[in-house]
Order: C-alpha cells, then sequence, then structure tokens
C-alpha cells in the first residue's frame, strides 16, 4: 500500500495513525518496533517523514490479525453509490470511528457489512468525518485510487460543504471566521481557538431570524475537528443543543430544551467525481427533529 500524497510531511507514526484508524496507536508503535511494519522494504524510526508514494508494507504478528472492525449490518442511508464511491447521510447519533467508548456499531461498522472490499481501503475508505450527533453528508471511498484523490481535493479546498446551523441569539449578517483551531488547553477532550492553532476558515450567511435564534448556512474552508462548532461559539452564538461548547449561551427558552444534540445538519456536499471527472453536489433534507425544532420556534 502506497502513502497518500496529502500525507506527506507527517512523521511516519502519524501516517500510519492515518492510514490505519482500526489500529491503536500504541498497537502500531509496537508493530514498527517488532519489524512487522516497513517503509519502502525497511524499517525506519516512527519520526521519520513521508513524503507520499513510498510502499508501507505491513504484516501484523498472526494474533493481532483479526484485531480488526467486525462488518456489522446496520442501516445506511445511501444517497449515491457506484464503483468509485458512496454518499451517505448520516443519522445524528452514529459514530464515524470505533474508539474509546464506541467499540463497534459505528459508520466503519456499517460499511463493512454493506461492502466487504472496504476492507482493503484504509479507514474503510472514509475521506472525512461528522461529529456523533451531526447529522448528514459523507463521502465514502470505495478504492484507494478515489480515496485518494478525494483526499487531495479535500487538502486543495475545492469540495463544498455546506451545513444547516441553528445559533443562539439574533446574528445581524453574515461574515466569515478566520481564526486557528488548536487542542484547548484546559480540556484535551475540547477544541479552542488558539493562536498556534491549525488556520480555519468558516463562512456563514443568515437564512431566517427566529426567536431568540437565528438559522445560519456555514461553508467550510478548512476541515478542523469540531470547526463550526468552535467558530460559532467563539463570536457568541454557540449551536443550539451543544453540549460541549455551550458557553456564553443564554438560558434555553422552552422549544429548545428538548433538543438533545447540537442543531449542526450537513446539507450539501459537492465535489469532482474521481473517475469521470464530473463535478457532481448532493443534497440531504433536514432530519425529523431539527425539523421539528424549527416548526416549534416559528409558532413561538
Amino acid at each position: 500500500m502506497s502513502i497518500p500524497v496529502s500525507l506527506a510531511g507527517l512523521r511516519f507514526d502519524q501516517a500510519l495513525a492515518e492510514m490505519f484508524p482500526r489500529h491503536s496507536r500504541s498497537r502500531m508503535q509496537a508493530w514498527l518496533k517488532a519489524g512487522h511494519i516497513l517503509l519502502e522494504g525497511k524499517t525506519v524510526s516512527p519520526r521519520h517523514k513521508v513524503w507520499g508514494g513510498e510502499c508501507v508494507d505491513l504484516h501484523p504478528p498472526e494474533a493481532d490479525c483479526t484485531r480488526v472492525p467486525a462488518a456489522q449490518p446496520l442501516p445506511l442511508a445511501i444517497v449515491h453509490e457506484d464503483d468509485a464511491l458512496l454518499v451517505i447521510d448520516k443519522p445524528a447519533g452514529l459514530v464515524v470511528h470505533p474508539g474509546v467508548g464506541n467499540p463497534d456499531r459505528t459508520l466503519l461498522n456499517a460499511l463493512l457489512a454493506h461492502a466487504p472490499q472496504l476492507g482493503a481501503v484504509p479507514r474503510a475508505g472514509i475521506v472525512h468525518r461528522l461529529d456523533k450527533d451531526t447529522s448528514g453528508l459523507l463521502v465514502v471511498a470505495k478504492t484507494l485510487v478515489a480515496q485518494t484523490d478525494l483526499m487531495r481535493q479535500l487538502q486543495a479546498r475545492s469540495v463544498t460543504r455546506a451545513y444547516l446551523a441553528l445559533v443562539h441569539g439574533g446574528v445581524a449578517r453574515g461574515g466569515t471566521v478566520d481564526a486557528p483551531i488548536g487542542r484547548d488547553a484546559r480540556s484535551r477532550t475540547r477544541m479552542a481557538v488558539v493562536a498556534r492553532g491549525k488556520p480555519a476558515r468558516t463562512n456563514f450567511e443568515v437564512l431566517e431570524h427566529l426567536p431568540g435564534a437565528t438559522l445560519l448556512r456555514c461553508r467550510l474552508e478548512t476541515g478542523r475537528t469540531h470547526q463550526i462548532r468552535v467558530h460559532l461559539q467563539s463570536i457568541g452564538h454557540p449551536l443550539v443543543g451543544d453540549p460541549v461548547y455551550r458557553r456564553g449561551a443564554p438560558a434555553l427558552p422552552v422549544a429548545m430544551k428538548a433538543f438533545g444534540r447540537q442543531a449542526l445538519h450537513a446539507a450539501l456536499l459537492e465535489f469532482q467525481h474521481p473517475e469521470s471527472g464530473c463535478r457532481r453536489a448532493f443534497r440531504a433534507e433536514l432530519p425529523a427533529d431539527f425539523r421539528a425544532l424549527l416548526e416549534s420556534l416559528r409558532r413561538a
């Protein structure tokens, strides 16, 4: 397997973590030290910098070969499927990758059941993520060639990703939040706007003013972890229902109290098809809980 060009500049262990998320970082480190992972046929340091295109040979110990996510047949809302890719409308509450606290019953497990050949593609073909409680569109590559192409498009910022977001307070007009994002020094499970973070840019426009809230359309230029949630909270308009980034949110109106997740939906996904080269756009309607919240506020 070759290292995707999109991972150029990373340390070898960091590139491996991106390519093989089904294995823990500690296990990958152990395999590296034991010589079970070769780069261009040689053992190298975990700190070795990669440039993309190098060949990786992974030969895990026989005892570890079965320690991979199980294929689990779970419902999938498939918006589009062809030989190169899938577009999924992910429901809120579904975790994308297995991890601590969510060892299985994730989108990755469901994909392996739907298309077993995805077991040969890094991350089962998943190109980008959505938070557990964010609903909406994800693209999944069915081949390594398609995955590499889509990752390059993301890196070049040529993929259009538009979200509907309901935020606290009245947002007067649209704008752009251009602020770097990194780990919150006070809590390693949170992200924050920090001076030494990675560049992050979110554009937003006002769609509708509602009692105590505003419906926005947000478009990502970058794809940092929790980007929309962090950026909107940083300008004083956290997402309705967000349990993590709600600092500064006013007391909840009755209509919002029952909404048990962040009000964020990936509504539009547009990219160049890896095989045909044609620009394709996909849309996902708001889920029922989000629609019900908006209707409650409109009636207020």
